[in-house]
């Protein structure tokens, strides 16, 4: 099969019928091998109902329910798990993402023999209370990941080769950040194509003003997570020594000081009645803890199973 169209959605009962016809026309002018899969997030209108109908009516057509809403990056990880195309695309369901773009984004991966491509709507008919947001969100994600060359991560409109997506786990808000997660996961060559934004033609928006601090909260687990997360003695232990040591330093300065105006017959206030030394054992303190912290994450690290879990590639073994 060439490809997997992974559609999550949460109450978009009145688009489905449109897209679905709109990407079978795309497919079969393009002579592909296809499968589209809907994942209704807990939909409490007709969406589900929706789906069944268009199953019947197209062999083309997949369907995951969740029982209840668990958020987009569980649908899209669902329907990762259960496409079986070599290239998948993931759209909104919501008629914002052209499938006319598909055809290109196939190629980039296919010819240009990019691991993803990610969409970037350059000109958007979103308000400026989401814009701006959005602006800011993927400056920081740009710093801290690396990736310099995307413009938009939040673009629904992706193409992932499929071993990217067998190769990583979304959750959380998690969304968000694939590329990030393939690049760490070993999938370096990632692209970007500008792609058409379209105004909303049903319904409303289902994201708020929370979802720019999850989404900070996030970029910084899978930061650590990322970076860490097979070696968390590396953060904690460093940190923790440099507090320490930086606490030492300032008591050994203090009692030196202080045995220098005995020695002297100056006066000198007693270590207790200085300021500063309850911030150099403060800070020994927490060095500590800090040095503790990493300490034990390794050994709970030891004990996880997947602590030897890594991505191969490929394979040559001649008997």
């Amino acid at each position: 099969m060439d490809i997997s169209v992974v559609i999550p959605l949460y109450n978009e009962e009145e688009s489905l019928p449109e897209l679905q016809a709109w990407i079978d026309r795309v497919m079969q002018s393009n002579g592909f091998q296809y499968e589209i899969i809907f994942v209704d997030d807990g939909s409490t209108d007709k969406s589900w109902k929706t789906i069944r109908d268009l199953g019947f009516k197209s062999k083309s057509v997949r369907g995951i329910r969740f029982r209840r809403n668990y958020g987009k990056s569980a649908a899209l990880q669902k329907g990762f798990e259960a496409c079986r195309g070599e290239v998948v695309i993931t759209m909104d369901a919501d008629l914002q993402d052209s499938p006319d773009e598909i055809p290109e984004l196939y190629r980039m991966i296919e010819s240009e023999g990019f691991d993803l491509v990610s969409g970037w709507k350059q000109k958007r008919y979103d308000p400026l209370s989401k814009t701006i947001p959005t602006k800011f969100f993927n400056w920081a994600t740009r710093s801290m990941s690396g990736i310099h060359n995307l413009h938009d991560f939040n673009c629904g409109l992706k193409a992932y080769r499929k071993d990217v997506v067998k190769s990583i786990e979304v959750y959380g808000e998690m969304h968000r950040y694939i590329p990030v997660m393939a690049k760490w996961a070993g999938f370096g060559r990632i692209g970007e194509k500008i792609v058409e934004h379209r105004a909303r033609k049903y319904g409303s928006t289902k994201f708020g003003l929370e979802r720019f601090v999850n989404g900070f909260l996030d970029l910084l687990s899978i930061t650590f997570v990322s970076r860490f997360g097979k070696r968390p003695m590396h953060l904690f232990g460093t940190i923790g020594t440099l507090v320490f040591a930086a606490g030492f330093l300032l008591a050994l300065y203090l009692g030196a000081s202080k045995l220098y105006a005995v020695y002297t017959n100056q006066f000198a206030r007693l270590l207790t009645e200085r300021p500063s030394f309850y911030i150099s054992l403060t800070c020994m303190i927490i060095g500590t803890q800090l040095f503790l912290a990493g300490f034990i994450s390794e050994l709970v690290g030891r004990s996880n199973a997947e602590r030897n879990t890594y991505l191969i590639a490929e394979v040559i073994d001649n008997p």
